[in-house]
């Protein structure tokens, strides 16, 4: 599919998984409204993609007014828009009293309202093939302790998708959902810090991720999980979770090993 004459607005645009995406479809002819709240990383990846492709919007997306306002600055750049990518995400890891307040409604805000808000500000403005791509998580299937916050925002993103695309219905405008496991980008951190049960599962890169968009914006999928194996093991963990406490230890010791293993590959 060529996103040539499209316009796409990406959140969280600036590295990682969001700059992936914008590459990918810069490739495919389209154009990017790239989001992040560093103005300086959004200029460096607009000029790599080139002005003609990309145009930077700096903004923290807990800004809700900033939100609501933002539709209309990239349509007033480009002159449309078509496709969104609510990508932007925070994970405060950790017992949860370990954890502020401030810290836990931080990651409820960014991961779970700034999208809601960001779909309902840019729906008025969408055409009628236009598509809205929440990336959630495995961990919105399969609730990661350490990461219980990030887990309910993620769980909740996935419910809000969901429901907004059946509300939807006949109106052409699709939301799908993109739920990637760990993915080896900068967003994990210090990996001291990664529950084991997060790396049970394998490494994808910010490119796969990137082309499970590609492919949910094409309309191929309402979900896509990445990697697929992990996502039908999710799906039997949260449909059984009577198996899921049973077989969870196993992929914690699995998760401890392969999480070292990482850990040694970047000393090197």
């Amino acid at each position: 599919m060529t996103f040539e004459d499209t316009v796409t607005l990406v959140t969280g645009a600036s590295s990682g998984i969001g700059l992936a995406v914008a590459k990918e479809l810069v490739r495919r002819n389209g154009k990017v409204a790239l989001v992040a709240r560093s103005k300086e990383n959004l200029d460096a990846a607009v000029r790599a993609l080139g002005e003609e492709h990309a145009a930077s919007f700096p903004l923290d997306v807990t800004d809700r007014e900033g939100l609501a306002a933002l539709p209309a600055k990239v349509i007033a750049r480009f002159g449309r828009l078509d496709y969104v990518v609510n990508n932007a995400g925070v994970n405060h890891r950790g017992a949860l009293l370990d954890r502020t307040p401030a810290e836990l409604a931080a990651t409820l805000e960014t991961n779970l309202v700034a999208p809601m808000l960001l779909t309902r500000a840019a729906l008025p403005h969408l055409p009628r093939h236009g598509v809205v791509v929440n990336l959630a998580s495995l961990a919105g299937k399969v609730p990661v302790p350490h990461e219980a916050a990030y887990s309910a925002s993620k769980a909740g993103l996935r419910a809000f998708s969901r429901a907004l695309d059946v509300e939807l219905e006949g109106q052409g405008v699709r939301i799908s959902t993109v739920c990637p496991g760990p993915v080896d980008t900068g967003f994990l951190g210090d990996i001291s810090n990664v529950p084991n049960l997060v790396f049970s599962q394998p490494m994808s890169t910010a490119e796969e991720v990137a082309a499970a968009v590609i492919e949910a914006l094409e309309g191929k999928a309402s979900e896509i999980d990445v990697p697929a194996l992990s996502g039908k093991l999710a799906t039997l963990a949260y449909l059984s979770p009577g198996i899921y406490g049973r077989i969870r230890p196993f992929f914690e010791r699995r998760g401890a090993r392969n999480k070292a293993a990482y850990e040694a590959r970047r000393r090197r």
